[in-house]
C-alpha cells in the first residue's frame, strides 16, 4: 500500500516511447544520485511495476515500511503504488527493469502456468512481511550472470533503437519473465516450496479451468487443509480458489466469444459450466450484457 508521504514517480519520467512502456536503469553502489530522477533512498512510489535484480552487495530495503535484507542474486517484484528506497545506497547495486503490465500485450495466460510466475509477480508481493526475503528468489551465479546479461541486451535494444527494437525489446522481456519464473521452480527452501506449492494452484486453475476442480483437490496440490487455502488464497489475491476459478472460466469464454464462432453452449461448455443458464448469468454480472450481446458488440 502506497503511503502518504511518499514521493510519486510516473512513467512519463522513465518510458521514452509511450507506446512501449519498459526501460531499464542501473543503480551502482554510491553515495550520489545517478539520474534527474534516482530516487533510490527516498521512500517513494509509482504507476508502473519494476522487476529488481541485486546484482552485487547486500543491505536494507524498505517496503510499505518494513525492512529486510537483500543480497546480489535477490529477484523480486515492486508493484506500483508500493512505496519503497534502499536507506544505504552505497552498499547496493542493482538492475532495474521498469514496465507497465497494463499497457504491455503481456500473454498472462500462458505466463500463469508457470507456478513461480505466480509467485514472483502476484503472491510474494501480495504476501509480504518482516521476514519476506525468506520468500524471494536468489540466484546462484550461473543465474544471475545470465539474468544480468538478458537485461544488457534489454537496456541495448532500447538504447539504440533500431528498427524492430520494440518488438523485440519485448521479446527480451519476456524472455526474462519466463527465465526468472522457471528458476524459482527450482527453490528449495521449506518456505518458498510453499509458496510455490500456491503458485501451482493458480498454474493448475489457469490450465484445467475446464475440469471440475474442487477446494478439497486444489487444496491437495497446495499440501494444506482446504481452510488454510482459503486463508492463504484470499490474502495472496483477493479471492477464494474457488472465485478465481469462475473469473478464469468467464475470461476464457470471452475469448473464445471474440475468436470463434462456437455456440453459446458450447462455450459454456468448453469453459466448466454445465448449465448455460447459470453461465449467463455469470457472464453478465462480470462483463454486463449477456454472452450474446457482447459477442454483437464486437462485429
Amino acid at each position: 500500500m502506497m503511503k502518504e508521504n511518499s514521493t510519486k514517480a510516473f512513467g512519463t519520467y522513465y518510458f521514452e516511447n509511450p507506446a512501449l512502456p519498459i526501460a531499464v536503469a542501473e543503480v551502482r553502489a554510491a553515495a550520489e544520485p545517478q539520474h534527474a530522477h534516482d530516487l533510490t533512498t527516498r521512500e517513494h512510489s509509482h504507476d508502473f511495476s519494476e522487476l529488481v535484480l541485486i546484482t552485487a552487495g547486500s543491505g536494507p530495503q524498505l517496503i510499505d515500511g518494513i525492512e529486510c535484507t537483500v543480497a546480489a542474486g535477490d529477484v523480486f517484484l515492486i508493484r506500483g503504488y508500493t512505496s519503497h528506497c534502499f536507506p544505504d545506497r552505497r552498499r547496493v547495486s542493482m538492475l532495474n527493469v521498469q514496465f507497465d503490465p497494463e499497457h504491455l500485450a503481456l500473454p498472462d495466460d500462458f505466463l500463469r502456468q508457470i507456478p513461480g510466475y505466480n509467485v514472483i509477480f502476484q503472491l510474494e508481493p501480495a504476501m509480504r512481511g518482516s521476514r519476506s526475503s525468506e520468500n524471494r528468489l536468489r540466484l546462484d551465479r550461473e543465474g544471475l550472470a545470465r539474468a544480468e546479461e538478458q537485461i544488457r541486451k534489454l537496456r541495448s535494444e532500447l538504447e539504440r533503437r533500431e528498427p524492430g527494437y520494440e518488438a523485440a525489446a519485448l521479446a527480451l522481456l519476456l524472455e526474462l519473465i519466463v527465465f526468472v519464473s522457471r528458476r524459482y521452480g527450482n527453490s528449495q527452501t521449506p518456505n518458498q516450496a510453499a509458496l510455490l506449492r500456491m503458485g501451482e494452484v493458480i498454474s493448475r486453475i489457469e490450465r484445467d479451468y475446464a475440469s471440475p476442480l474442487t477446494l478439497r483437490r486444489l487444496a491437495s496440490i497446495a499440501c494444506t487443509s482446504p481452510n488454510n487455502l482459503l486463508r492463504l488464497f484470499r490474502i495472496a489475491t483477493g479471492n477464494t480458489p474457488i472465485e478465481y476459478l469462475l473469473e478464469v472460466r468467464l475470461r476464457r469464454a470471452a475469448e473464445l466469444l471474440r475468436r470463434t464462432e462456437l455456440p453459446v453452449g458450447e462455450v459454456a461448455a468448453r469453459c466448466g459450466f454445465h448449465d448455460s443458464n447459470y453461465f449467463s448469468k455469470r457472464f453478465r454480472m462480470l462483463y454486463g450484457r449477456s454472452p450474446r450481446s457482447y459477442r454483437g458488440n464486437l462485429e
